[in-house]
């Protein structure tokens, strides 16, 4: 007996597209940021990359600066303003970071009850069921009491139909264990159109006028409770703005890989996110979760259209957030990032593998935004800065592997090539590349005490803050910095390949595709991790070869770079396992508070796994053979499907078709493709009809009719 409706009545809100050509009104009355902090920020990160490229051009112009020299100087003036730039925002974030610890916060002004309607959002796409429902379950739960009202809708873009069936079933267990009066629903989208954008826009403009403000998950996303009762009474208080990020630390690492960026995350997070809410504003940026929003700022400022042409520059948006971001910044809301605001987790790829399969989908999304910049206008400032910084996140790689190529070339036509005379005016001596080796000494250290420098700060930032002393512990903390250090010289150059790949796939026109993330070690095995890394490999093997030859001097100076391309697959395999987590926790090596005393939101999840684990769905055989079972969930199928009058889904016409050609039903089911056995389970009216189809079959068959 369904006593349930999976979804509440629908409450549409319009989102229309925004016109990137078309600047839209905006509110005056909304609170504008302070110039004069982004003047020191950007003003101080010219200067010194000003320096340090008159630095080099003081080091190359011995003797004149030949023409691949300039190519070299242009290079590294691209290079040492991205470095700039980190360095003054983290410097100015250390110092907001050492403000905020020995200052006491005024509490948010808001009400004690909470009149608005917040739903929180899990947008999943295959992912591991007993993890997803399990979160599902402990967030709805800690919500049981709030002062406010709260619901959980689960946004299922699942194609695959084995999952999907299994969210079913899982959806159906947890109604059963929820507390009476806990709201969770549950959506499988028919069509999966625009990716997670979309899958957020379809909610917005059926269910959006229900809520007030939403709060969305990532499928690996945990948030205690005082932190959503915080971010809704935020919203509350303050109606000019449109959405407040939070900076989610990792959780629940267990490889060494994904334990060595849970500690960076938590050290050196804090200073990294206070540098950029300090600078930002009121203009703030947004990483696609973890964050809340008003929904009617999204619905009215934010509809995202497609970029004009094919993937991978055009299509869907695939780094929505940032462009969302944006706009909403574009039409007066407010966008702040709230770094002083704890209790938001997320969990890290596991694998350096894993990594770069959820790293090219973002590089090809960073890279989209380069259309983004050249068609919208009426974007601010800031908010232009946040989607140029995106983009050179990506592109800093292959530009820092063109500068390592070109200052090999200038060594290597230094050694070999034969000397021109004649270049663009005659000349009497030769132009050699001369450079100052003790100023390029230097400007080479200073270039490193820049990188290095956030480290520095995380760490003492460790010392004095006092969950860091009492959990970790000052000596834990400086030996974690230190394997973190090595580990991070170590693999640098392992994702400088990848990175440049992703660009490399994006800029020949490979689409990245949208697949689901790992969650777990895979623990891939060694051939595989081989097979993967074999460009780095190879690179460093070429890059080393190419130093000796020109001295060994050179090749130790390179080495920093070649020994992780070359080891690429090693440490790779090695920093995947579990195994090495294990080891380096038994060693008292990158223990973060988080690790030592893990957040409630975490531990609840982890529990009510338990639940889900092993859950039995029905089969595709079983839902044909049993009436009981389709009635039971037809309830739970959306059968909404955005097609236009005329248009057809191809996958359902052609389940359709099947069972006109094929004789039994163990033959139709086996031919059905993935696509179509998934339009089938989203269209029970149809699944009825392949049913009593292939029933009425064999009761002609029974009774010797044709």
């Amino acid at each position: 007996m369904i006593t349930f409706r999976a979804r509440p009545a629908e409450f549409p809100v319009a989102m229309p597209d925004q016109a990137f050509e078309t600047a839209p009104t905006v509110n005056r009355n909304a609170p504008r940021s302070q110039m004069w902090r982004k003047v020191t920020l950007f003003g101080l990160s010219i200067l010194l990359a000003g320096w340090a490229t008159i630095e080099m051009y003081h080091v190359l112009n011995v003797s004149g600066v030949t023409s691949l020299e300039q190519l070299l100087l242009v290079v590294f003036c691209i290079n040492i303003s991205w470095i700039a730039y980190a360095f003054v925002s983290s410097t100015i974030g250390f110092l907001a970071a050492m403000v905020g610890l020995f200052r006491k916060r005024r509490a948010t002004p808001g009400p004690a009850l909470l009149t608005g309607r917040t739903v929180i959002v899990f947008p999943i796409y295959n992912e591991s069921v007993d993890r997803v429902f399990a979160t599902v379950e402990s967030t709805a739960e800690s919500l049981a009491n709030a002062p406010g009202r709260f619901e959980c809708f689960i946004l299922s873009d699942t194609n695959d139909p084995e999952v999907a069936l299994q969210e079913e079933a899982a959806f159906e267990l947890m109604r059963t264990r929820l507390s009476p009066g806990v709201l969770v629903h549950y959506r499988r989208r028919t069509m999966n159109v625009h990716r997670k954008s979309g899958n957020i826009r379809d909610f917005i403009t059926r269910w959006g006028g229900r809520y007030d403000y939403m709060i969305v998950f990532d499928a690996d996303s945990f948030m205690d409770r005082e932190t959503l009762i915080e971010l809704a009474r935020r919203m509350e208080a303050s109606p000019a703005t449109g959405l407040i990020q939070t900076i989610p630390q990792l959780v629940g690492g267990r490889t060494l890989f994904s334990r060595t960026q849970q500690f960076a995350a938590a050290l050196y997070g804090p200073v990294l996110g206070s540098g950029l809410a300090w600078w930002a504003q009121n203009e703030g940026n947004f990483w696609g979760h973890n964050a809340i929003l008003r929904i009617e700022a999204l619905a009215s400022a934010a509809g995202l259209p497609e970029i004009p042409g094919r993937a991978p520059f055009g299509g869907s948006i695939l780094s929505h957030d940032f462009v969302e971001a944006a706009l909403l910044r574009r039409a007066g809301w407010n966008v702040q990032i709230a770094p002083e605001l704890g209790g938001s987790y997320e969990q890290g790829p596991p694998s350096i593998i894993d990594l770069s399969i959820r790293d090219r989908r973002w590089c090809q999304g960073n890279m989209q935004h380069m259309a983004v910049l050249l068609k919208t206008r009426g974007l601010t400032f800031t908010s232009r800065m946040h989607l140029m910084i995106g983009i050179f996140s990506y592109l800093a790689s292959p530009l820092w592997l063109l500068f390592i190529t070109i200052g090999m070339m200038l060594s290597l036509q230094n050694m070999f090539l034969t000397p021109e005379y004649f270049g663009e005016s005659a000349a009497l001596f030769p132009s050699w590349p001369v450079i100052d080796s003790e100023r390029s000494l230097h400007l080479f250290l200073i270039t490193m005490a820049i990188l290095f420098a956030p480290k520095l700060y995380g760490m003492i930032y460790g010392f004095a803050a006092p969950r860091w002393r009492n959990t970790v512990g000052l000596l834990r903390t400086f030996y974690g910095v230190l394997a973190e250090t090595i580990l991070s010289v170590l693999l640098a150059p392992v994702l400088l390949v990848e990175q440049t790949v992703a660009v490399y796939r994006v800029f020949t026109g490979r689409d990245g595709g949208w697949n689901p993330q790992h969650r777990d070690s895979n623990e891939y095995s060694l051939k595989d991790t081989f097979r993967h890394h074999t460009p780095a490999i190879v690179l460093g093997v070429l890059l080393t070869v190419s130093a000796f030859a020109i001295s060994p001097l050179f090749a130790a100076w390179l080495a920093p770079a070649t020994i992780g391309m070359v080891l690429a697959a090693t440490l790779s395999w090695w920093t995947g396992r579990e195994r090495s987590g294990d080891a380096a926790n038994r060693m008292n090596l990158l223990h973060s508070p988080d690790e030592i005393d893990p957040p409630k939101s975490f531990l609840d999840s982890v529990a009510d796994r338990a639940h889900y684990k092993g859950l039995t769905a029905p089969s595709i055989a079983g839902l044909f053979a049993d009436s009981n079972l389709r009635t039971r969930r037809s309830h739970l199928v959306d059968t909404y499907w955005p097609l236009e009058r005329t248009e057809v889904h191809t996958p359902l016409a052609l389940a359709r078709a099947r069972a006109e050609r094929l004789p039994t039903v163990e033959e139709y089911i086996s031919a059905l493709a993935p696509k179509e056995m998934l339009a089938l389970l989203n269209s029970p009216r149809d699944l009825e009809k392949v049913v009593d189809h292939y029933g009425a079959r064999e009761q002609q068959y029974s009774t010797g009719t044709t």
